[in-house]
């Protein structure tokens, strides 16, 4: 069974664990080093227990941990090409590259990994569906809008992790920033709204999904009442009412959980064999 570890989520740094019982990778290194080895322990991991690091992109949010962790671990680094030129003058250290080719899926142990781009404004960002035999994640994080493409590759998650940065009302009314950043926050290169994310949950949602979890919320301009209070009210407008909806907090990190709902066995039928029950009136 998969599971999903966040141990933190916003523009301060990004970095999360899939695990399994054989195998556990990092899903971005975007807080420091220190930190996400203290993290890691605190929620039962260890860093020599890691079988590589997946990007996202290369922004600092999701790879300032990066260069320390990969030279005293000597862990993997699953990067494309073009993000991998980003950041490969940058390190002191020549670490454990590991090439993915959006489209071409991929096994690190018992899971198996396929990334899809998402437009945002890095070189070459992406998308991770991730699966075991029973389960499968959909992780986007920084994304401008939704695509065809992004929908296609996450419908069937049991879990879905995706960024609901900004509510539109607070950006709007946000005095701390220029308008040219609010600009290029809600721009198609950006990021996704609270009624962005709405509308993929609601695009891939089934009968199956057991969590949605949001991340890199805008300490200013969202807060997590409201960004979960949007996915829930778009869930229930399909009559799903049993997902989990949750919002991953920046500081500290979040329960290790199951990605899929756990199946309730079925009661066995009494056998023809079994004693007559007394039935009291």
């Amino acid at each position: 069974m998969l599971r999903l570890t966040v141990l933190g989520s916003g523009s301060s740094g990004n970095c999360a664990v899939v695990s399994t019982a054989h195998s556990t990778v990092l899903i971005d290194a975007g807080l420091s080093a220190k930190q996400i080895v203290l993290r890691l322990e605190a929620q039962g991991f260890k860093p020599t227990d890691l079988d590589g690091i997946f990007l996202t992109h290369e922004h600092g949010d999701h790879t300032a941990g990066l260069e320390i962790l990969t030279k005293k671990w000597d862990i993997p680094i699953y990067v494309t090409p073009l993000t991998r030129e980003c950041l490969e003058d940058g390190f002191r250290h020549q670490p454990r590259w590991r090439m993915m080719q959006t489209g071409s899926p991929f096994e690190v142990k018992d899971l198996r990994i396929e990334c899809f781009p998402v437009p945002h404004d890095a070189a070459d960002p992406v998308g991770f569906a991730i699966r075991d035999e029973e389960s499968k994640l959909g992780f986007v994080s920084d994304v401008g809008y939704v695509t065809n493409l992004i929908k296609d590759r996450l419908q069937g998650s049991h879990t879905l992790f995706l960024e609901a940065n900004y509510d539109t009302q607070l950006l709007d009314a946000d005095t701390k920033r220029p308008w040219s950043t609010k600009q290029r926050i809600s721009s198609r290169h950006g990021h996704l709204s609270n009624e962005q994310a709405a509308e993929l949950v609601t695009a891939i949602a089934h009968e199956h999904l057991h969590q949605v979890v949001l991340g890199h919320l805008s300490e200013d301009c969202n807060c997590p009442a409201t960004a979960a209070g949007f996915i829930r009210s778009a869930l229930a407008g399909m009559n799903l009412h049993n997902v989990d909806v949750w919002c991953a907090d920046r500081k500290a990190p979040s329960p290790t959980r199951d990605v899929a709902r756990m199946a309730i066995p079925p009661v066995p039928e009494p056998s023809s064999n079994s004693p007559a029950q007394m039935v009291l009136f």
